[in-house]
């Protein structure tokens, strides 16, 4: 029975003692996620040589702490034979008990090439559990067409990966330590509890708060709510009136209008052309009865990042509570709760590199914030969220936060030079491109770009081997344009054309560079096609021409 965790293990690392020019920082053991190796694989099939390492890694690579290289492997089964790039290949210091250990692990990998039949040596049925086994860590995928190609991910704010370390923390409390973390009267339920305290640990270290203001919640989209109506809820008998901005996310807007519906009074504020909301605007926004402000820290569809501590500054002057959504921000930007005067925080984790399923609500307790809870029952997570804390989730979330504090300098700086050079060379081969937002105060990992004379599905849909996305994962399904991208005053036809681009802790400069290439080719030819295009071409200016209607 093959196990489903496939792992590929680096044959130099193996056989570290046989290299006669050794890398100081390189360490004696390597440990790779995603079990057995391609070694291991073919034992079990019977089958010599099935893994083949196609180049050497360099591991005396200027910077031996943490690279990236590529390497081929394959797996061969008689007329089975999968070519699979492994991308991402990290070598990143463990610095728990043994400093010099490096943890490492091949993140992700997809395959290049499908083509197999059942031979002499292999059954069919045994070929299929191979396939299934690359398919569950999201080597292949299968439709009733049968092998497919899986796109290039390029879409982490909508969501990223789960991150293998994160992975290894949660999988002890999926399976042995089952326990209720609310159950007081055996070590079933301590053991859970001590793993969910820990989780809140890590979520306070990486924002710079105490452990008890953290809450444990479903996600960023139950956080925004709790926060918003249960800050409005409270202090309804004196306070009546909300500040937010126009391009918060869909969760903060509903949540807004539907205490509007209930008799409180919302001001959304407009952002400027290039997504940032204008201080002296919110100065002015102010009323005696405001009781909370609502701005999100980076956008999740141009990647603009406002400026949150002048907000808590201003906010702290008239003694009214500020709320932050920082889902797209937690682990990738620093964030201080305490020196930019934020009062409640909402944190998804699957925007992390965590699971799905777990967010947390920062809620500070001096000075105090009252929420009214949302759900009833037993009082858990100090009665402002009722309901059984899911201890792996929570684990996974703590996990996901500690990485990102350790690895969050050097993921901004590496993701900072792959978003360069992904709009560089796009601007560089393609004209007519606009990028939508700030170019300075903004998250480089999310880039906004749009294509003059394109319709943005239509590249979309040219684009099938890259996951992109036009906007928030929310209302992807819209035709509508980007409410955000009108609200700082993108014309209708540059809105319809616009991509937005995801840069994570995992993509790799071949898979920008792939991007760019078939970005650039599609925007080519559907601007082939264009008429609009053909008379800019020649010299005829749109915005003059007088159209009337048929």
């Amino acid at each position: 029975k093959i196990p489903l965790a496939v792992m590929w293990q680096e044959w130099l690392a193996a056989d570290s003692h046989t290299n006669s020019h050794e890398c100081p920082k390189r360490p004696t053991t390597l440990h790779h996620r995603f079990a057995n190796s391609t070694h291991q694989l073919s034992h079990f099939l019977g089958i010599p040589e099935a893994g083949k390492r196609a180049e050497q890694c360099s591991c005396c690579h200027a910077d031996c702490k943490a690279h990236h290289e590529t390497h081929l492997y394959s797996v061969k089964a008689a007329g089975l034979r999968l070519p699979i790039w492994a991308h991402g290949h990290r070598h990143l210091e463990k610095k728990a008990q043994n400093p010099t250990q490096i943890y490492c692990f091949v993140y992700h990998a997809s395959i290049t090439k499908l083509g197999w039949r059942a031979g002499p040596r292999v059954s069919e049925p045994l070929v299929n559990v191979v396939l299934e086994a690359l398919q569950a860590f999201r080597l292949v995928s299968f439709g009733d067409g049968g092998g497919a190609l899986r796109p290039l991910y390029m879409d982490v704010q909508a969501t990223t990966p789960l991150d293998p370390r994160v992975l290894d923390s949660m999988l002890p409390y999926l399976m042995a330590y089952y326990g209720n973390p609310h159950s007081r009267t055996h070590a079933y339920g301590w053991e859970s509890e001590a793993a969910v305290e820990k989780a809140r640990r890590q979520v306070a270290d990486l924002i710079g708060a105490d452990s008890r203001e953290i809450i444990f919640t479903s996600g960023a989209t139950e956080s925004n709510n709790m926060a918003i109506k249960g800050v409005a809820r409270f202090y309804k008998s004196r306070k009546k009136h909300i500040i937010t901005t126009q391009t918060e996310h869909k969760c903060v807007l509903d949540s807004c209008r539907s205490l509007e519906t209930e008799g409180f009074r919302v001001t959304y504020l407009p952002v400027k052309k290039n997504g940032l909301i204008d201080l002296k605007e919110l100065e002015s926004a102010f009323q005696p009865d405001t009781s909370l402000v609502s701005v999100m820290t980076v956008n999740n569809e141009i990647g603009v990042k406002q400026p949150i501590r002048d907000i808590g500054e201003i906010c702290r002057e008239h003694k009214v509570f500020f709320h932050t959504d920082a889902a797209q921000a937690i682990g990738k930007i620093p964030m201080d709760v305490n020196d930019m005067k934020i009062d409640i925080m909402s944190i998804s984790g699957h925007k992390i590199y965590g699971p799905k399923g777990v967010g947390a609500l920062y809620v500070r307790r001096r000075p105090r914030v009252r929420l009214e809870p949302l759900q009833s029952g037993g009082g858990q997570e100090r009665g402002l969220r009722s309901g059984t804390v899911p201890t792996p989730l929570a684990v996974g979330l703590g996990a996901a936060c500690e990485v990102a504090q350790q690895e969050m300098e050097y993921d901004h700086k590496r993701i900072s030079q792959l978003a360069e050079r992904l709009v560089t060379k796009i601007m560089s081969e393609v004209p007519d491109v606009v990028m939508n937002g700030d170019r300075e105060h903004r998250y480089p990992g999310c880039v906004n770009l749009s294509f003059a004379y394109v319709e943005g599905e239509s590249l979309l849909m040219a684009l099938k081997d890259v996951a992109l996305s036009s906007g928030s994962a929310c209302t992807s399904a819209s035709l509508e344009p980007s409410y955000v991208l009108r609200a700082i005053g993108t014309d209708e036809d540059l809105a319809h054309s616009s991509i937005r681009f995801g840069i994570g802790r995992f993509t790799t400069e071949e898979e920008v560079d792939y991007t760019v290439r078939k970005c650039v080719q599609h925007v080519k030819r559907l601007r082939e096609m264009s008429p609009l295009w053909e008379m800019v071409q020649d010299g005829i200016d749109l915005k003059s021409i007088k159209w009337t209607q048929h």
